[in-house]
């Protein structure tokens, strides 16, 4: 078989399983492990898919830069947002990260609302203004332009002074073995400490999220008490992701 035929048949397998393991795909098709694992150095160095322990997953696209990434699955992103606001409950302190899905969320909570909101980004922060009834807390720290969110040693800190009811994280993988992933380290960091410090943790992932791996990791599914998906979504997420112990949420 040529490069090209293997590469293309990796591909294939990828987009239908959500994962290649070297080993079996050896196996299968006759040839070296070593030559399997070379195809997918290849791949993974033209962007194509994320290399793992013994294979590889899809490539989050999600790492794109912020103004692109508002484009991606848009009405998805929406509905996610109208189900992940109505889990704000009165009186309640609430953590709510960057993101173009999270923008979502505070732009659909119910006008009246009172509740405290904490957030490390300001387009969420600015999203808020005409809530009178919010009590809003920005986290400082060093602008990440990449996310527009603060993060670094002074958020950290800064994050230490709040114990939230809930948060509501976003992700740019969310994997049924690699958990919960996003594309910089520091903004790991600093859904880590969020999640660690919150009663309730929620996940906010859009299509193009689930079965994406990206380089960090933020938490184990484990960790995890809840993903917000899309009402599209929901049955094959539900199949995959209800044995971890994460309730599933369908989208509007």
């Amino acid at each position: 078989m040529l490069t090209h035929d293997r590469k293309a048949h990796l591909l294939s397998l990828l987009a239908a399983t959500g994962s290649v393991v070297a080993k079996d795909v050896s196996r299968d098709l006759g040839l070296s492990e070593d030559t399997i694992r070379r195809d997918l150095r290849e791949l993974a160095r033209d962007g194509l898919l994320k290399r793992v322990h013994g294979g590889a997953v899809p490539l989050a696209a999600a790492n794109a830069p912020f103004p692109s990434r508002v484009a991606i699955a848009s009405p998805e992103k929406v509905a996610i947002g109208k189900r992940a606001a109505r889990m704000v409950e009165p009186g309640q302190v609430v953590f709510v990260d960057g993101g173009t899905t999270a923008l979502q969320l505070v732009r659909h909570l119910a006008p009246r609302l009172a509740a405290t909101v904490i957030t490390h980004s300001p387009n969420v922060a600015m999203a808020l203004l005409e809530h009178e009834g919010l009590t809003i807390e920005i986290v400082g720290g060093r602008l990440f332009r990449h996310s527009v969110v603060t993060t670094g040693a002074a958020t950290l800190a800064w994050l230490d002074r709040y114990r939230p009811d809930i948060c509501f994280i976003g992700a740019t993988g969310v994997h049924t073995a690699e958990g919960i992933t996003t594309g910089d380290s520091e903004e790991a960091e600093v859904k880590r400490a969020v999640i660690a410090k919150s009663g309730s943790a929620i996940v906010l992932a859009s299509p193009e999220k689930l079965g994406a791996v990206s380089s960090f990791a933020v938490a184990r599914l484990a960790d995890i008490d809840g993903l917000v998906v899309s009402k599209e979504t929901h049955a094959k997420a539900q199949k995959e992701f209800d044995p971890t112990g994460c309730e599933i949420y369908s989208g509007d």
